[in-house]
């Protein structure tokens, strides 16, 4: 029986990025969201962002704009390439200069809170590095979908440098603890996987207006992606090659080869964690150094108090 609870659809579609208005203390930030930027534009993507010129989003947008001219008649013969909705009042506080009088469409929402809602009709969302703002958003959009005022769809969590692994950890802590509902995050680490990603995306993306549907087509991407990464070994090897690979073993092949398959996405997903466990281990083992270092330093300052 056909599927009528999604459709399929792949043209230009509207990717929302959050992420930080400073560029933070590592360069890989903006060098990596410039990347994404380039990403979007390659893909044909269209990019809604809040209008900014500066940090982490001011590299999307720039990437966004410096890649798109060479695929607009392809691509982007009937739309701009970046939206930018933001509020009169952040609107104002902007210095115009000429990058940001490039963007041609822009939304001015009345409050913070329209912004958001704004934003979150996109068809995908990536969230990058950054403040507290993101943080918001993050949290915002997670009790949106959860309390089903947001339709579920997905949500790309582009790690860069392992910046997001203490907040993924606590939420996994907060479904496991019974305080929300899991949330189908894409998590990427470069931008060589965020392409897989967004590729994997245009392909297989369906506007699901079921819960239920949208959250199991998400949470197979997140599951799959690995295998993607594990084949796609160089730029000889594409996406759709791999995808039309799967589908011939899925209809055609034997038994045999159908669980061959299976256990290679099993297993490609399971090195992906074990590799991101390790790294985060590593991580933790950076914050118990500095946090022994404070601890040294407050005793010093206690014995010194006394």
């Amino acid at each position: 029986m056909e599927n009528t609870q999604c459709t399929q659809n792949s043209q230009n579609l509207r990717v929302c990025v959050s992420g930080g208005h400073r560029s933070g203390n590592e360069t890989a930030y903006v060098d990596e969201c410039y990347k994404l930027g380039a990403k979007i534009a390659k893909m044909g993507f269209r990019l809604d962002y809040g209008f900014s010129n500066s940090g982490v989003m001011g590299a999307v947008a720039k990437g966004v704009l410096d890649n798109w001219l060479e695929r607009k008649d392809k691509y982007y013969s009937e739309v701009a390439p970046i939206v930018g909705v933001t509020t009169k009042e952040y609107f104002d506080l902007y210095e115009k200069d000429d990058f940001l009088e490039q963007i041609s469409e822009v939304v001015l929402e009345d409050t913070l809170e329209n912004r958001k809602i704004r934003l979150l009709e996109a068809d995908i969302v990536v969230f990058a590095p950054g403040g507290v703002g993101t943080l918001d958003e993050l949290a915002y959009d997670c009790v949106a979908m959860q309390d089903g005022f947001l339709k579920i769809k997905p949500f790309i969590i582009y790690n860069i440098d392992g910046f997001f692994y203490h907040i993924l950890e606590f939420l996994k802590s907060l479904v496991n603890s019974g305080f929300a509902n899991p949330v189908p995050f894409i998590v990427v680490d470069n931008s060589e996987e965020l392409e897989i990603a967004f590729r994997l995306l245009k392909l297989r993306h369906k506007d699901c207006s079921d819960g239920k549907e949208a959250y199991a087509h998400a949470r197979q991407l997140a599951y799959d992606l690995p295998y993607f990464i594990k084949k796609k070994t160089s730029s000889q090897i594409h996406v759709e090659d791999i995808i039309e690979q799967m589908e011939n073993i899925n209809l055609n092949g034997s038994e045999e080869e159908k669980n061959f398959l299976k256990n290679e996405i099993e297993l490609a997903y399971l090195e992906k964690e074990i590799e991101r466990m390790y790294d985060r281990l590593a991580k933790t083992g950076r914050d118990t150094a500095v946090v022994s270092e404070k601890l040294t330093k407050l005793k010093k300052r206690k014995t010194q108090a006394k």
